[in-house]
């Protein structure tokens, strides 16, 4: 755990790290052994030229984000007017509370020292603890990253800033229709459909070439170069993450390397403001998300995420966010995933008859198509892929 004395500390990052559909070994006698793979390319992340990043845009849009965008009201602006009167669209009467129990033991979210992760040696034991964190949380505290303290205290500032911009400023990045890039809110299928109580801004920043030529221009600086620094810290630390999934599945290193191939890395900044009628309203629908790897940094010191383990919610998978009746809430997640030509699918090395594939293989573009034509459920999505075994 982090120093609590040592002020300079960097503050830990959230790691949801549950696999889909990708690696599937069996263990003894119990249920399958999931992890989710972490990590794309150790490629640093340059804005670049124009001409670089904007190549492929246009046909990365054309199968991806068809979600059809009816949240044209901004949540920040709504809990401006009022904390009380919400449209109820926003309302929700099937809201899961976290279990807290009384006088029972309240599991610890583990937690993952990545110096410890990549020192060498045979049987390390930080790679075990890995092994169980993916396992049966699916998420875990990574702490000692190499991520600079400063480097996060400046984002969390600029990103605050941002968000706290003119709603005339904010419009040159509203989301368009058809494009979930931009401020807004995701999974927006249908104009009749409960909405979460927060706003968001999400990009996708990797590879170059399939950036959207009229967000990254126009952020303002030094948000932008901060973000760069970010993101490619975050390259470098996967890659060290992944290294040690392939050891712990005992995968070859370039088995799993060729699975990710060019990888995609996108960003979802989200911003949930305070509400009065928090018990009715949720920050984010409860979810898995449909990534290699999710890497959160909470912004600011407001407690609101919640993951689910063994069909009970906990504070801090799937997991959801929960209002603050009276603080907001910033959160900045980064999501990896395969390249869009790429396959889902049970890595070869761990399927035989004695571990038979679990999960049909899919074309990633086909993946993403029926993901983002659907609202958030759970794992319901997913779990069309499964295979149906005797």
């Amino acid at each position: 755990m982090l120093n609590k004395e040592d002020s300079r500390a960097p503050p830990p990052l959230f790691v949801s790290a549950r696999l889909m559909v990708v690696v599937v070994k069996s263990n003894t006698t119990s249920s399958p052994l999931r992890f989710r793979v972490y990590g794309i390319r150790s490629d640093r992340v340059n804005l670049g030229r124009r001409s670089a990043y904007c190549s492929d845009y246009t046909h990365r849009s054309e199968f991806v984000y068809k979600a059809v965008v009816f949240a044209t009201t901004r949540v920040l602006e709504l809990a401006k007017e009022s904390s009380t009167s919400i449209p109820s669209k926003y309302l929700r009467s099937d809201i899961e509370k976290a279990v807290v129990p009384n006088g029972d033991h309240i599991p610890e979210i583990p937690v993952i020292d990545m110096q410890k992760l990549v020192s060498v040696g045979p049987n390390n034991p930080e790679v075990e603890k890995l092994d169980f964190a993916c396992k049966e949380w699916g998420f875990f505290q990574l702490v000692n990253h190499g991520v600079d303290s400063a480097l996060l205290e400046n984002l969390k500032a600029e990103i605050d800033a941002f968000f706290k911009l003119p709603m005339e400023e904010k419009k040159k990045w509203w989301q368009s229709p058809g494009n979930a890039e931009g401020f807004g809110q995701a999974f927006v299928v249908s104009d009749d459909q409960k909405l979460d109580w927060g706003d968001l801004f999400f990009m996708v920043t990797y590879p170059l070439r399939l950036r959207n030529p009229r967000l990254i221009p126009s952020l303002p600086s030094p948000l932008s170069e901060l973000m760069e620094c970010y993101t490619s810290e975050l390259n470098n630390l996967s890659t060290g993450m992944l290294e040690k999934i392939a050891e712990a599945l005992h995968m070859k290193p370039e088995e799993m390397t060729e699975f990710v191939g060019e990888g995609r890395q996108t960003i979802r900044i989200n911003c949930y403001p305070p509400c009065e009628l928090s018990d009715q309203v949720m920050e984010l629908t409860p979810h898995s998300d449909a990534t290699l790897i999710t890497i959160l940094l909470q912004l600011n010191d407001v407690d609101g995420l919640e993951i689910r383990k063994d069909g009970k919610w906990y504070r801090s998978i799937e997991h959801c966010g929960t209002v603050h009746p009276v603080k907001e809430r910033l959160s900045f997640a980064m999501f990896f995933g395969l390249g869009l030509d790429g396959e889902l699918g049970p890595a070869p090395s761990l399927i035989s008859e004695q571990t038979p594939a679990k999960f049909k293989r899919v074309k990633v573009q086909e993946f993403y198509k029926g993901l983002f034509s659907r609202r958030l459920q759970g794992k319901a999505y997913v779990d069309t892929y499964k295979i149906q075994l005797d």
